[in-house]
């Protein structure tokens, strides 16, 4: 019964915590490193933060959703439980379409702060860079939920930390890879 405990909690959650420290700290490096490309091109700076957060925010609500199936006892096969494939499905369609929508958002309030890029290099930059990091971010965290529950954690405790995080991570990785594809870096 030491399970739900404040103690059994917090040993649990220290290591999971740690980890995502050491992801974060990873990530901002990462964006250090290629501070002379953020500010030839002030727009990233504006989509940026919105689209690493799409990753990691849809990855955490398909975590959070497998978590619970896994409490109601759906925790079956990885490859033919339907509750894992209505879940990614449903995770794709929200990320998808809030690529979008940041897309669009983006460049209009890059082009109200006058340093819009044209809108189909946003398109481009939203759509690619989102797809790349969804698909990554939603592996890993059909992994990390079926390993955790296998393991006997709790993936409450683990999943949406360490995706979150993860998709911080990823979605930089991919926008610089992004960019770096279509010739702005």
């Amino acid at each position: 019964m030491s399970y739900y405990t404040i103690p059994g909690i917090v040993k649990r959650s220290l290591p999971v915590l740690f980890v995502t420290s050491i992801i974060g700290i990873f990530s901002g490096q990462i964006l250090n490193a290629r501070i002379e490309n953020l500010i030839s091109l002030p727009s990233l700076l504006v989509l940026i933060p919105a689209l690493i957060k799409v990753g990691g925010d849809t990855g955490s609500m398909l975590g959070a959703r497998l978590s619970s199936a896994f409490h109601l006892g759906m925790g079956g096969n990885i490859h033919k439980n339907p509750v894992v494939k209505n879940s990614l499905l449903g995770a794709l369609i929200v990320g998808i379409t809030a690529c979008f929508i940041l897309s669009i958002v983006v460049w209009s309030v890059s082009n109200l702060m006058g340093i819009g890029l044209e809108y189909i290099t946003f398109f481009k930059i939203c759509m690619i860079a989102g797809i790349l990091e969804l698909i990554a971010v939603y592996a890993i965290t059909v992994l990390i939920a079926f390993a955790s529950h296998r393991f006997g954690l709790d993936p409450d405790d683990t999943v949406i930390p360490l995706i979150a995080t993860l998709g911080d991570l990823i979605g930089v990785a991919g926008i610089f890879t992004t960019l770096y594809l279509i010739g702005l870096i």
